[in-house]
């Protein structure tokens, strides 16, 4: 390069890396206003339940939300989470890829109904005694439909569709508000809220599909491929496995403290919870955003780029976590009531620890996309290891506060265990020849093993 060269290098790498900020900027700010629209759409359903039927209808509505979507999860082998994946790949063949993804999202979607349906005299014992076995029944429905609108939203964000994605959180939550007026004209209890749900499920699909249409999503399809089936299947079960982790670190401190404490003290540290939680939507946004992107980049370009933003995206949560600690101490009691002083202590330490979360995010958005979902599940399993021995220590002397204490320290240890992750990856990163990533060095464990094989094209 000669020198007349170099000073017009400078300026264009200068404006590439503006442009990606403010295209990464943008996409976080649309997936945030997605997840708060879902969260002011489910807010409106839930009043709309609890003023038809009460605690026990909003009851019946968390169960048939809930439930269905672990066994949809479950049954669809982490599909979701494995689609941006393979879709973002170059190495494999897309016209084997997309027939293939959308073969198992039927296949999940048939046996969660059918799982459903198996597990039905368990469900009824355990969940629905209350509303009869019909409704229990009746409850497969959902455990069908919510499989596409799960996948679905991963096949948005794996195509590149990243305000489409954004705009399906929304959509999925928002449409059964209407469905569900419309069917209260002459039908209530837990069969409308049923029906409800599934027609918002059918209708979100819908429009997904009509969205995946329009960037020619079905065109050029090939066979589906069994082969490829079951690695797809393989990496979102290792990523599977970090979501239950996720889910058990996050509620563990709950049940504990429920059986230990009792309802009144768990429902003051449910309320702390949920108000600091709120610090994770600008993490959770950009995981969302950055997985598809690391998963189209060579391993080296999105270790570098990683390795850039650990800063800014703990600064970014510790930006949302300070308004929200100035206003802890007079929004809780005046939103709550008095009875909910008690819950402001757990909230700081809440919002102490889950200030890690950006980072959380972040790194757990490049281990997925540089093939490595077991890596994240192993850091998240750190983490609930944490929380469960800092519980069963603290909880039963210090209540809301020792659970409080316990959670906070497993979020920073799960962060600090995928940090290590990070830099293990980068190190092998570093080691790579251009032509593509070399196996892991002998005594790598789980991360030798976790790159999918790419399907060669073909």
């Amino acid at each position: 390069m000669t020198d007349t060269q170099q000073p017009a290098a400078v300026p264009a790498a200068e404006a590439d890396a503006g442009r990606l900020r403010r295209r990464l900027l943008a996409l976080v700010a649309g997936n945030m206003a997605g997840r708060i629209g879902a969260l002011g759409s489910l807010g409106i359903a839930t009043i709309l339940v609890a003023r038809i039927g009460g605690p026990k209808l909003v009851g019946a509505f968390t169960l048939v939300r809930i439930l269905p979507g672990l066994l949809c999860q479950l049954s669809s082998a982490g599909l979701p989470g494995a689609a941006p994946y393979f879709l973002a790949r170059d190495s494999y063949d897309q016209s084997r890829v997309r027939p293939t993804l959308a073969w198992l999202t039927v296949i999940g979607a048939v046996l969660g109904g059918v799982g459903w349906l198996a597990l039905s005299p368990l469900a009824y014992l355990v969940f629905f005694k209350s509303f009869g076995i019909w409704i229990t029944i009746a409850a497969a429905a959902p455990s069908f439909t919510q499989g596409f609108v799960s996948v679905g939203k991963g096949l948005l964000q794996g195509t590149d569709d990243q305000p489409g994605a954004s705009l399906a959180i929304a959509v999925e939550e928002f449409v059964f508000v209407p469905i569900y007026l419309v069917l209260l004209t002459g039908w209530y209890g837990p069969g409308a809220l049923i029906a409800g749900l599934v027609l918002a499920d059918v209708a979100a699909a819908a429009w997904i599909a009509r969205r995946l249409a329009t960037r020619g999503f079905f065109r050029g399809w090939g066979r589906p491929d069994r082969r490829l089936g079951r690695t797809i299947a393989g990496y979102g079960v290792r990523g599977y496995v970090g979501q239950l982790i996720d889910l058990l670190q996050l509620r563990f401190d709950m049940a504990l403290l429920g059986a230990l404490a009792g309802p009144k003290v768990l429902g003051v540290y449910t309320v702390a919870s949920k108000f600091a939680e709120l610090v994770q939507l600008p993490g959770l946004a950009v995981n969302y955003v950055l997985y598809p992107d690391f998963a189209k980049e060579d391993r080296a370009k999105a270790t570098r780029r990683t390795a850039r933003l650990i800063l800014p995206a703990l600064g970014v949560s510790a930006l949302a976590a300070v308004p929200l600690a100035l206003i802890a101490g007079t929004a809780l009691p005046w939103i709550f009531g008095d009875v909910f002083d008690d819950a402001v202590v757990p909230t700081y330490i809440r919002l102490a620890g889950v200030v890690t979360f950006g980072v959380t995010g972040l790194i757990m958005a490049y281990l997925y996309g540089v093939g490595r979902p077991g890596a994240a599940s192993t850091g998240q399993g750190i983490g609930l290891v944490v929380v469960v021995v800092l519980g069963a220590i603290l909880i039963p002397r210090h209540g809301a506060v020792g659970a409080a204490i316990a959670t906070s320290v497993s979020f920073v240890a799960t962060t600090a265990a995928l940090l290590a992750w990070f830099q293990h990856v980068r190190k092998t990163a570093a080691r790579e020849p251009a032509a593509g990533p070399v196996p892991d060095a002998p005594g790598a464990g789980l991360a030798a093993a976790d790159d999918p094989a790419p399907h060669s094209k073909g």
